[in-house]
């Protein structure tokens, strides 16, 4: 009797595991940013691989981490992280690297993004999208808006409507900093502490709303909550394509004093489920139709280079490709670690508190 209990205990526990194994096999489970996946990208992807995707999604690069280290690395196959936190991923040991035989498609990537600073050699990333981070603002209210963080900063100039920061520490801190003379991608603590100063002062008048991170704060903005925020170039055409008498009124620039350049890229969990699938979905995002799909769906650039015959019109001009003049203005927001990250962190915490 032992041995045949054994025995179908193990043979069970062997169902058991099996059944464990296909569910994840016929799942992938994406975390992303809102409003950034065409749904007939997953539908066609579902259908190739017959397997459901399952999406998570976040607002801010703080809150996908938090979520990865409150168990959320073991939860998801794909994340969709921007270059500054990918070697935060990296060194905390929450992602893994890419099987590159896995990746067919990967010559399509454009050159400037096969050796990325934040990832060198890409072993870890593969390039999702670009674009730029800058203020969004109610040309109504601001009919002669300045191109320049002033009409966050600068109380002469928006001296009673209603405004909003970025929930993301590093882009506040950035805009602050580029404000202030020191460049968007400054790292000099005495500039941290000099912009960790017009923040606090900023927040302490009467008309600052709050922090408002990307797609809500352009709802916010659309709705008449705030006037003045901060969000990305492609969620402002996104928005205004689909529902352009609300947006009739809002635009969008980017600061001559500076502003943000980022990429997002593709990761793979440390522990994901089922890191084969993910490695079938990045590889069918670098698809040249594909990719082009997905840039003329939430308007934003294009890494991949072989996608280039079929993007829309749209995606070759402002405020999706930045002119010349905002380009050579643009900077990445810097990757920290160690003591320089602790140091920000408290200054950030700062910021908040007060």
């Amino acid at each position: 009797m032992k041995t045949i209990t054994t025995g179908l205990a193990v043979s069970l526990s062997g169902l058991l595991l099996a059944g464990t194994v296909q569910a994840q096999e016929n799942k992938l489970y994406l975390f992303n940013w809102t409003e950034y996946m065409d749904p007939a990208i997953i539908t066609a992807f579902e259908e190739k691989y017959d397997v459901d995707v399952v999406q998570n999604y976040f607002n801010s690069l703080p809150e996908m981490f938090a979520k990865l280290n409150a168990g959320g690395v073991s939860q998801y196959d794909i994340i969709v992280p921007s270059n500054y936190y990918v070697p935060r991923l990296i060194e905390t040991g929450l992602v893994q690297p890419l099987d590159k035989s896995k990746l067919s498609n990967l010559d399509n990537v454009m050159e400037r993004f096969r050796d990325p600073a934040y990832d060198p050699g890409g072993e870890y990333t593969a390039p999702y999208q670009w674009g730029t981070t800058g203020i969004i603002y109610n040309t109504e209210t601001f009919p002669d808006a300045p191109k320049s963080w002033s009409l966050l900063f600068d109380s002469e100039v928006n001296p009673s409507h209603p405004f909003a920061l970025m929930g993301d520490g590093q882009v506040s801190m950035g805009a602050a900093c580029a404000y202030l003379g020191h460049g968007y991608d400054c790292t000099d603590m005495d500039a941290w502490r000099e912009a960790a100063r017009l923040l606090i002062e900023t927040k302490g008048r009467n008309n600052f709303s709050g922090f408002s991170d990307g797609t809500p704060a352009l709802q916010q903005v659309a709705r008449g909550v705030t006037h003045v925020a901060l969000s990305y170039n492609g969620d402002y055409l996104f928005f205004k394509d689909e529902d352009p008498e609300t947006f009739a009124t809002i635009d969008f620039m980017l600061p001559d004093e500076g502003a943000e350049m980022w990429v997002d890229s593709m990761m793979i969990p440390s522990e994901a489920p089922n890191p084969d699938m993910a490695h079938k979905f990045i590889d069918f995002i670098l698809d040249a139709e594909i990719g082009a799909q997905l840039s003329n769906y939430n308007y934003y650039s294009s890494p991949n280079a072989a996608a280039k015959p079929h993007l829309d019109e749209v995606l070759t001009e402002p405020p999706v490709q930045p002119s010349e003049e905002d380009m050579e203005r643009l900077r990445f927001t810097p990757s920290l670690s160690g003591e320089q990250l602790q140091t920000f962190q408290q200054l950030w915490s700062e910021v908040q508190a007060r």
